[in-house]
């Protein structure tokens, strides 16, 4: 792949510095990246405020705006293949999980297509003669900062509502993974004629100075961050000193796996690895904190290890792969000083537990027992494929062992006691939580989390209304004058 720049007003711009990026799976180099600093960010962020404030895109039709997104939609499945293996190669996830990819990328813009005609105002009763109107107006621009787990998808969970709301938009991916939105932004120029310029702009860089220009920029009305729970605090610190502006943040977390007695073995078995091995385990709503009922304890973990050793770890673009290498050698390091700080404090490693040798950032699904709700590992967000398991004696205890956690992304309950299952999905603290099942995501339903896990709501009506203003207007109906004074 040929040296890229920053695209900026639909051109691509040179940088005075640059980035190399590598295949996480043999070390290769895949590409040379722009590094964008503070000035050039800046371009970004003007381009994208005069296509706001003075462009067309505002002016479009709710059905302009949505044929737009339906030919970005269209665009994504036409180069399918290549993102997929693209994303693979960038980013080490199995090459039939960028595939899934791929496509939920292109539903997620034909939906918001769709939703941009859906964006509804209301007439307010007000005990007066009057007519009251609420109004939805797009924010403005919008500063989206993506993570490396999922880099496309990430892309159209921020840029597809914001487009559908009206605004424009300053797009900001990882670092470790900018490929595949660097081709995305290529295409769309020569295959989405109908977007004006400025609408789009994408920058690549680090978060100390790319991300932090975005962040803390008063052209920027709108900051929409998935990450961790750490950079997230920095952000709502760095806009707090200078500016106000909407945020939206989805981050970490420790999402609780809980299974009764009377859960489907089989069914709760193959529900956990997928919950918590699907991406090597570097999805923020991994249900990796497994808390089983003591009566099946013993026996799940056997199923547990059993099943665990038909994971094929290797190429990501071997068909039959299920787990490539962590997304760098830094971040599989990271990885494995936590399991090995969770061994020091009495965790026992019952399946995996080390970096297989040879190239590549590989570390192997592992599984801990005797892990207690003290240990550091039942708390902290590991962010690959290394689960905790620890017993519980009842409901209750399975409850309050679920929200010990400064976290509240996800959790999922397994039992086939409905009214038990219902009960304890209830009293978990978390934003979303699934039932006899685990990381189903669809773009009709809200994603985001309660706690230390983010504020605001992605996808579905909820995740458009982060990116539009609310405008309340008010028609007097009386001719006369007021007589106040």
């Amino acid at each position: 792949m040929k040296t890229e720049g920053l695209y900026i007003n639909q051109k691509w711009v040179a940088a005075k510095k640059s980035r190399t990026i590598i295949n996480p799976a043999n070390g290769d180099k895949l590409a040379v990246v722009a590094e964008a600093d503070a000035k050039e960010t800046t371009k970004a962020i003007e381009a994208a405020r005069a296509a706001f404030d003075s462009g067309p895109w505002r002016e479009y039709t709710a059905q302009r705006r949505g044929r737009v997104l339906f030919a970005i939609a269209e665009m994504v499945r036409k180069h399918a293949k290549e993102l997929a293996r693209l994303e693979t190669l960038n980013m080490g996830k199995p090459l039939a999980e960028s595939d899934f990819d791929m496509a939920d990328t292109a539903t997620c813009f034909e939906y918001f297509g769709g939703m941009a005609t859906k964006i509804m105002g209301e007439t307010n009763p007000v005990p007066d003669n009057a007519i009251s109107l609420t109004l939805k107006e797009p924010v403005g621009v919008a500063g989206l900062i993506i993570p490396w787990n999922y880099p496309i998808m990430m892309l159209a969970w921020k840029v597809a509502p914001a487009l559908a709301a009206g605004c424009t938009v300053i797009l900001k991916p990882a670092e470790q993974t900018p490929l595949t939105a660097l081709k995305f932004a290529g295409w769309l120029a020569e295959e989405v004629p109908d977007l004006p310029p400025g609408v789009f702009n994408l920058v690549t860089g680090d978060g100390e100075t790319c991300g932090n220009t975005l962040v803390r920029s008063p052209l920027i009305d709108k900051i929409a961050f998935t990450g961790g729970t750490e950079t997230g605090r920095h952000i709502i610190q760095n806009i707090g000193q200078t500016e106000v502006k909407k945020i939206s943040l989805e981050l970490g977390g420790k999402s609780p796996h809980i299974f009764f007695a009377d859960a489907d073995m089989a069914a709760a078995v193959d529900g956990a690895l997928f919950g918590s091995f699907i991406n090597q385990g570097e999805v923020c709503s991994a249900t990796s904190r497994f808390l089983v009922e003591k009566k099946i304890h013993d026996e799940f973990v056997d199923a547990l290890i059993k099943q665990s050793k038909k994971v094929k770890m290797g190429d990501p673009l071997d068909a039959s792969v299920k787990m490539g290498p962590l997304v760098t050698h830094e971040h599989r390091d990271r990885v494995a000083k936590m399991v090995d700080a969770a061994k020091k404090e009495g965790a026992h490693v019952a399946l995996g537990g080390k970096a297989p040798s040879g190239a590549g950032a590989y570390y192997e699904p592992t599984i801990l027992t005797k892990v207690t709700p003290k240990m550091k590992i039942f708390r902290d967000e590991v962010f690959g494929p290394v689960v905790t398991v620890t017993p519980f004696k009842d409901e209750a205890e399975a409850i309050a062992l679920a929200n010990d956690t400064p976290y509240g992304l996800a959790g999922a309950v397994w039992s086939r006691d409905i009214f038990r299952a219902l009960r304890v999905m209830k009293q978990i603290r978390a934003g979303i939580v699934w039932v006899n099942s685990s990381q189903p995501c669809y773009c009709e339903a809200p994603w985001g989390g309660y706690k230390q896990s983010g504020m605001g709501r992605e996808l579905g009506k909820y995740g458009i209304e982060e990116f539009l203003e609310t405008k309340q207007v008010h028609i007097n109906l009386n001719e006369a004058p007021l007589g106040w004074y």
